[in-house]
């Protein structure tokens, strides 16, 4: 990442995906004085059993995520709250156009969202949406779109294609990690017991896992979609 003072833009479906994705990335560019802004599509609850205390479960959600934020140096945010696991019901052309003034009024140099091939409907959608609100058209300020990986959703896509989470660029988290895993673990109903991919453990382990393979302690994983080098 330079160090340049970058406008850095999260989409993500849910509201604790950029967390688990990319929360450690996030952390250090926000100590490096880059500015982030995350927006998020769905309430993230609607898809569980409905009960009589469901409108608190969302707002409770969403108490959960501006604390989250603040760990993850986030300056703004925004939540369109569409109905969770059902982001393929809402037209497509609607979630682009909700990416494309994101990215009108941020002005992002950076981009970060889902790889295209993950077993969750609205990170599929989600990657859609932003593939065609990215598309290279001239006086657009963006020039690094990164997709990362989300536990439990991009691991769990099986395929015979091979088209599983190959990842190709590695950022070293090991000063952020434990403020990565303190940013997930703000949502509270989100946290898995090990040997779940989405337990504190699971998290981190991920994390080593990722530094190894690249000889450090702690790393994120992205897939570099587009880079353009001025």
């Amino acid at each position: 990442m330079s160090l340049l003072k970058k406008k850095v833009l999260v989409v993500a479906a849910h509201s604790d995906d950029d967390a688990l994705g990319c929360g450690g990335t996030l952390i250090k560019l926000a100590h490096q004085g880059h500015e982030i802004h995350t927006i998020y599509f769905t309430d993230g609850v609607s898809s569980r059993k409905k009960s009589k205390d469901f409108k608190k479960k969302i707002l409770k959600r969403k108490k959960h995520s501006l604390k989250a934020s603040k760990i993850l140096g986030i300056k703004t945010l925004k939540n369109f709250s569409y109905p969770d696991n059902q982001l393929d019901t809402v037209p497509l052309l609607k979630i682009t156009r909700n990416v494309e003034n994101a990215i009108k009024n941020i002005k992002p140099d950076i981009l970060f969202t889902h790889y295209e091939n993950d077993l969750n409907v609205d990170h599929q959608v989600i990657f859609k949406a932003v593939l065609t609100a990215t598309r290279p058209k001239p006086r657009l300020r963006l020039k690094k779109i990164f997709l990362f990986e989300t536990l439990s959703s991009t691991e769990w896509k099986y395929s015979i294609k091979k088209q599983q989470f190959n990842p190709n660029y590695f950022v070293d988290i090991s000063k952020t990690i434990n403020k990565k895993i303190k940013a997930f673990s703000c949502y509270k109903d989100e946290v898995c017991d090990w040997p779940h991919p989405r337990s504190l453990k699971g998290i981190k382990n991920l994390a080593m896992i990722r530094g190894q393979s690249v000889g450090k302690k702690f790393c994120e994983a992205f897939y570099l979609l587009r880079q353009i080098n001025d």
